[in-house]
């Protein structure tokens, strides 16, 4: 029985897919100069994985293990292309802002790593959900270091949000400081690459303060223990 809430921990935290396995970095750090495109990006990243999680998983007992991969493959691509034209129609200047890192999408080892360790040896219930997971916690990523980048480079959040949310968005934009000056070295690549080792790092201190925390209990009953057949 598929255990939903460990699925929920790797995707978001324990097995993140730009955090522990760097995956996908090309597209996440190129497009994440602002919040809304790192958003946009994470949303189309997390409808192909899903989509191509539950087709792999109904397919998985009919395609012959000497073509797997390359079916699946066509089954990424076919996600990919349909939110492609999704954003073409509904979201045409996210859909330019993004440029080629949405048919990248296709080549993103995260989606084929979990249609080919996860989708391909279980059922479309807990691939959708794995596949939910996986996405959420590459879009956090996307979002936190796009907001980050945004903010320090132009002291501003949600600039463009009515590309992603229609006219409703206009006035979205949140201005947490003004300057004539942008901060380039948040806004160029470079920034990104500084941004995404600060997240790395956050996250190592926090997984090495509960892991210590885990041991202390452990260690202490041991020198108890000790103590007590000395």
């Amino acid at each position: 029985m598929t255990d939903f809430r460990d699925l929920s921990l790797q995707g978001l935290w324990k097995n993140n897919p730009a955090l522990v396995q760097l995956l996908g970095l090309c597209p996440l750090l190129a497009v994440t100069a602002t919040f809304i495109n790192g958003l946009g990006l994470g949303l189309a990243t997390m409808l192909v994985l899903i989509g191509s999680n539950v087709t792999v998983s109904l397919v998985r007992n009919v395609v012959r293990n000497e073509i797997r991969i390359p079916v699946f493959v066509m089954i990424i691509a076919a996600f990919v292309t349909i939110v492609q034209l999704l954003m073409n129609a509904f979201t045409y200047e996210l859909y330019l802002a993004l440029g080629i890192f949405i048919p990248l999408i296709v080549t993103n080892c995260a989606i084929i790593g979990r249609a080919e360790a996860f989708a391909s040896k279980n059922g479309p219930l807990a691939s959708a959900y794995d596949g939910l997971m996986m996405g959420l916690g590459f879009t956090a990523v996307l979002v936190i270091l796009g907001g980050m980048r945004e903010i320090l480079g132009a002291g501003t959040l949600l600039t463009g949000a009515d590309r992603l949310f229609g006219p409703i968005a206009e006035n979205w934009t949140i201005v947490l400081f003004n300057t004539e000056n942008p901060f380039l070295l948040a806004v160029l690549p470079p920034g990104a690459f500084l941004g995404m080792g600060l997240l790395i790092a956050i996250k190592n201190s926090i997984d090495a303060k509960i892991a210590a925390q885990q041991t202390a209990p452990t260690e202490k009953a041991a020198r108890v223990r000790v103590t007590a057949e000395s």
